[in-house]
């Protein structure tokens, strides 16, 4: 089965996705010049098209460069976040990957297919469910372009998928290009780098928004954790699980940074033995699901938390919660935050309750 980002985490690939290295964005030889329609955040829709002048373009990834000459009118998507960033720019792909992580039956994000549905288009076809790229069934949609930039394709992947049509990879590691980067990426790719410009905007104002109405999170100190079978990881605030939420108006724990050991950018595993060091206002924790939240808050090591003691833990709970910010992407940032900011708000009054 295809590894979903968000696991990365829990085995040794969630790790993987749900960091995000700064990459070098990937460049283009040409540039758009038309206006760009408006586009509301975490909304497909755009409808601006692509620019006249956009193309031909050439897009340096990790396994050289890609050349794509014309306006794709079929677009096939692998990997994480590609087809999201794709909808939010109003082309609705004709396949895209099956997700068994945080999807519904069918394979299908819930952002996808409310983003898909209100605008009234059809669902795209949903790939096979597998660990690889599925060359068969992707050949089998006849794409103009494959956009695999937040993926884990090998050099040898690439060759095939190119062979089929032009192949977008990521820009520098496996699983790892910043989501805001991915958005140009895949824009870039379909001619829309105004209408990239218009989405990234949406998002940061729904952020920006949220971050007014709530002013108990200003200045507040915050903790991200993930208990698994495996370790008990902490992650830094070059995640962009943090990075968001500090744009909310928290602050990273010192903490964090203190107990950080190990090589890892984004994230640390933490033993058990010194979680009583963790401190912050705000511990904010992932589990997939309540009972996994409960037995995690309920053992011993977790009650050498502060903050489990003090009742300021923002629990985080649910596949589909967790991925709509493991990483996030242009359509789940704002498909999530309602809930995630009122989360975060509960722990912040619990905080100013203690006085």
């Amino acid at each position: 089965m295809w590894s979903h980002p968000v696991r990365s985490v829990l085995p040794a690939r969630l790790l993987a996705l749900t960091l995000a290295g700064a990459m070098a964005v990937a460049s283009c030889s040409s540039s758009s010049d038309d206006s760009a329609a408006e586009v509301e955040a975490g909304a497909g829709g755009a409808d601006g098209g692509a620019s006249s002048e956009a193309f031909p373009v050439t897009i340096e990834h990790a396994f050289g460069e890609t050349e794509i000459a014309g306006e794709p009118e079929r677009v096939v998507t692998w990997g994480w976040g590609s087809a999201d960033a794709a909808i939010a720019l109003g082309v609705v792909p004709v396949a895209i990957p099956f997700d068994d992580y945080a999807g519904d039956d069918e394979g299908v994000l819930p952002w996808i297919r409310e983003a898909v549905e209100a605008d009234g288009a059809e669902l795209p076809e949903i790939l096979p469910n597998a660990e690889e790229p599925p060359f068969e069934a992707i050949a089998a949609q006849q794409p103009d372009v494959i956009i695999a930039a937040y993926s884990g394709i090998t050099e040898d992947d690439y060759e095939l998928l190119s062979d089929i049509a032009p192949t977008v990879a990521y820009p520098g590691e496996a699983w790892a290009t910043p989501w805001r980067d991915l958005i140009e990426i895949v824009a870039t790719s379909l001619g829309r780098s105004d209408q990239a410009a218009d989405v990234l905007a949406g998002i940061d104002a729904a952020v920006a928004t949220q971050a007014e109405a709530h002013p108990e999170l200003a200045g507040k100190s915050v903790a991200m954790v993930w208990d698994t079978p495996d370790s008990f990881y902490v992650y830094k605030a070059v995640d962009p699980r943090v990075e968001f939420t500090l744009g909310l108006g928290l602050v990273s724990a010192e903490s964090v940074d203190t107990l950080s050991n190990g090589e890892e950018t984004f994230f640390y595993s933490l033993s058990y033995e010194q979680l009583e060091g963790l401190d912050s206002d705000i511990l904010v924790s992932f589990a997939d699901t309540q009972e996994l939240s409960d037995r995690f808050l309920a053992s011993d090591h977790a009650q050498l938390l502060p903050q489990v003691g003090n009742g300021t833990v923002a629990e985080v709970i649910g596949t589909d919660f967790i991925a709509s910010v493991s990483p996030p992407t242009a359509l789940s940032l704002t498909w999530g935050l309602d809930e995630y900011v009122t989360i975060l708000s509960g722990a912040a009054q619990a905080v100013d309750a203690q006085g």
